[in-house]
């Protein structure tokens, strides 16, 4: 496929660099990993394969052979030769064919499956693109116009094909509300208390739960900083730089919080208030600049609870999709 025109930030991600944090290495991937294992599947892939992580603006992409794709994630208005694209539900293109995209409807980003993945070579076990060490992906940059990107075999595909012609009669998506999120533009994040949420004093904790925070322009992949009421330690003090994970939220010096992402650095020194809890990350993943947030705090077995109960949904699922391969 060759890319005409490259959109506002367009990547291509996998599941990331795991295992390697000790050495420094940043994890970097998909930013919602639940679009991005749906995806997979509902083309016969592995759940892991490379897929296209595309920003807010979409690219125009002109395809050169016959595949199979599929979007998920945010609503960015798919058009394939002009005609609508339902999320969530398989679609084929052919040589000449064109998807391009317009500002989104609602959420942030979309991810654009075909199948077989994305053929790219793999660094440290990854075909993640890390902007920041122009690492993995395509030549470790953002897609740029002119750019041709090769695709993995089909496999999969023929054990999938009744399937897939069965869903070009349909105009709703595959998977469940549940795994297909309306992603508002006001959302409460459920939250665990950080390892250093005792060094909060009491209204800086119910600051935290009870207001709202705005999602400022310059959040990234790294990390999302927000705005609202400052939210101060009880007495400022050294910290040694201790593990993060995707979902931290680190208080700096002015008490503005931040949320780590999947660029995220491997260690931090600024006291980490709060933990997102897994089951919201997808959502999380999914906001915007401008976007407004609330917090509420949680318990360990809710938080299990919530995790448990959307793999049970994409378990549901995932059996429904094999069980057309026979």
């Amino acid at each position: 496929m060759k890319i005409i025109k490259p959109g506002l930030l367009t990547t291509i991600q996998d599941a990331g660099r795991n295992g390697w944090q000790r050495y420094g290495v940043v994890v970097g991937g998909v930013m919602d990993s639940l679009s991005f294992r749906i995806a997979n599947r509902l083309l016969g892939n592995p759940e892991g394969l490379a897929v296209l992580e595309i920003t807010l603006q979409g690219p125009t992409i002109q395809f050169e052979e016959f595949t199979y794709c599929v979007l998920t994630g945010a609503d960015l208005s798919p058009r394939l030769n002009c005609q609508t694209i339902t999320l969530y539900r398989p679609f084929p293109v052919h040589p000449g064919d064109e998807l391009s995209f317009n500002y989104p409807n609602i959420g942030c980003r979309t991810y654009l499956a075909v199948s077989g993945g994305f053929v790219v070579t793999e660094v440290l076990g990854s075909r993640s693109t890390y902007l920041r060490s122009a690492m993995g992906g395509y030549k470790g940059r953002k897609l740029q116009e002119g750019d041709r990107l090769q695709t993995g075999t089909h496999e999969g595909m023929d054990q999938l094909c009744n399937f897939f012609q069965f869903s070009q009669t349909k105009r709703y998506p595959l998977v469940s509300q549940t795994l297909n999120p309306s992603y508002q533009t006001y959302r409460s994040i459920r939250f665990l208390p950080g390892p250093e949420w005792h060094l909060f004093n009491h209204d800086a904790q119910k600051q935290w739960q009870e207001q709202s925070f705005l999602v400022m322009p310059q959040s990234d992949r790294m990390g999302y900083r927000l705005q609202g009421p400052p939210i101060q330690l009880t007495k400022a003090e050294e910290m040694l730089s201790s593990a993060v994970t995707m979902g931290t939220v680190q208080v700096p010096s002015d008490g503005q919080p931040i949320i780590l992402m999947a660029d995220r650095q491997t260690t931090g020194g600024y006291p980490r208030l709060a933990q997102i809890i897994t089951a919201d990350l997808p959502v999380l993943a999914q906001v915007r600049p401008g976007d407004k947030l609330r917090f509420q705090l949680c318990s360990l077995e809710e938080a299990r609870s919530a995790l448990m109960e959307q793999e049970r949904q994409l378990a549901n699922l995932f059996w429904a999709l094999e069980w057309y391969k026979k």
